[in-house]
């Protein structure tokens, strides 16, 4: 995508999905494709022991899928391998690299996300992040350790003001997903509410119906 519609297109999206490099199943192209044509906004690449030659290697099909559908690519963590490969940009941690200096890297172009986890982290956000995670809503495998921030980070996200775009992250599924939009979510996050489903393309399909639900976009 060119630099200049990476934050247009970003303001528009509502539904980002997380993936590994597929190592298992073996179907990374076909997988995106398949999630991309349905009407996922974003999908990062998310491998936190991979050695960066594997990640510029998944990353290459990552970008190409992208590109084909007018969607973004982020990259987990890592801001060189994000350069490298001129991924629309980078997500941190906490306790990752800060976003200061992920800016230099990336240049002004590049897109930022920050991850939050109560509503202090979520206020204290810096102003070098163009979009926020809050979350996780409830205790999650992919996030180990993490507790859980539940709905009432959401509610305060939404009662925020905040003008950036934020999604909401951790445990959300088709079937939870009618609490996080009540809590006043109008984006989400998603790991394996896609990536673990037999019929990835519908549930693509139910999460977006259960978003436009929401009236806060």
């Amino acid at each position: 995508m060119k630099p200049g519609e990476r934050r247009e297109r970003l303001a528009r999206s509502r539904l980002y999905v997380v993936s590994d490099g597929r190592r298992e199943q073996g179907d990374l192209p076909e997988f995106l494709a398949a999630i991309l044509e349905t009407g996922v906004d974003l999908v990062q690449l998310r491998e936190k022991e991979a050695e960066a030659g594997d990640l510029i290697r998944w990353g290459m099909v990552f970008k190409e899928a992208t590109e084909a559908h007018g969607a973004l690519f982020i990259v987990n963590d890592r801001p060189d391998v994000a350069m490298a490969l001129d991924a629309d940009g980078v997500h941190l941690g906490q306790d990752d690299l800060p976003p200061d200096v992920a800016r230099r890297i990336l240049g002004p172009d590049g897109i930022i996300g920050v991850s939050t986890h109560s509503s202090d982290q979520f206020d204290a956000a810096p102003l070098e992040a163009d979009y926020l995670c809050a979350g996780p809503v409830w205790e999650t495998p992919t996030k180990p350790g993490r507790p859980a921030a539940g709905l009432d980070l959401v509610r305060y996200a939404a009662k925020s003001g905040e003008e950036r775009p934020w999604f909401a992250i951790g445990g959300i599924n088709e079937e939870n997903l009618p609490e996080v939009v009540d809590a006043g979510a109008g984006r989400i996050v998603v790991v394996r509410a896609v990536t673990q489903e037999a019929d990835a393309m519908g549930a693509v399909v139910k999460l977006k119906a259960g978003l436009r639900t929401s009236t806060a976009l």
